[in-house]
């Protein structure tokens, strides 16, 4: 009777003088990890603008800025992610450093859940619709870190997001996470449609990629036998 497989989840936390963060993950839904930080208070009743509850997922964001709750919102719920995350940051000199700390943390969570990355599909892609908008995602768990990002964003700020951040964030998280990603809007009239179909097909990609396949359990999906550096 073969064992089942390994629980992919983290918990992180990281306090700098920029940011103080906190975050849970399983990249299969479901609970979070027994060691989560006890700052996380991760409450499903709680009724709040990017906090959701099922059977399969719980989604908690905070993070000080309401449109990047949004997009991650959006990316965990379509990966198909259990995650709560908090984070205070010096959003009274701007959004920069919480953003991008966050991605980071979430790409380091994301790295450390995912281990080794064996019996995978590796490869995912996807392409998601928000009315006009239309976004592509191609992912591969490269152990790579690389990112190409255009989603041709025209205005200076979504919400209190700028809308620079916004392809730092896949950035960042891609060089924490050491995956390779290119996202491209090919459509849309609308910045917070383009940004968010975006994220949805990165959330798809990476449900795709990260993907056990049956039968190829034990298998490293690389023809140098390794996805190490």
């Amino acid at each position: 009777m073969s064992s089942p497989p390994p629980t992919r989840w983290a918990a992180f936390a990281r306090d700098t003088n920029e940011t103080k963060i906190q975050l849970a993950l399983n990249l299969d839904g479901g609970a979070f990890p027994p060691d989560t930080d006890s700052r996380l208070q991760v409450d499903s009743n709680t009724d709040g603008h990017a906090t959701q509850a099922s059977k399969s997922q719980t989604i908690s964001l905070n993070t000080g800025i309401g449109f990047l709750d949004h997009m991650l919102h959006a990316l965990a719920k379509h990966a198909g992610w259990s995650l709560a995350l908090a984070c205070k940051g010096d959003l009274h000199i701007d959004d920069h450093h919480t953003a991008e700390d966050v991605c980071i943390a979430l790409g380091y969570a994301f790295n450390k859940a995912l281990g080794t990355p064996t019996g995978l599909a590796r490869f995912g892609y996807a392409y998601a619709p928000l009315d006009e908008a239309l976004s592509r995602a191609v992912v591969d768990l490269s152990n790579r870190p690389y990112s190409v990002v255009d989603l041709g964003l025209k205005r200076e700020k979504i919400g209190d997001l700028s809308t620079e951040m916004i392809p730092h964030c896949l950035q960042s998280f891609a060089q924490a996470a050491r995956v390779t990603l290119h996202v491209d809007c090919l459509r849309g009239d609308n910045d917070h449609h383009r940004a968010e179909s975006a994220f949805k097909a990165l959330a798809v990609a990476i449900r795709q990629a990260t993907s056990r396949v049956a039968g190829r359990e034990g298998e490293v999906p690389s023809t140098k036998g390794t996805l190490s550096v």
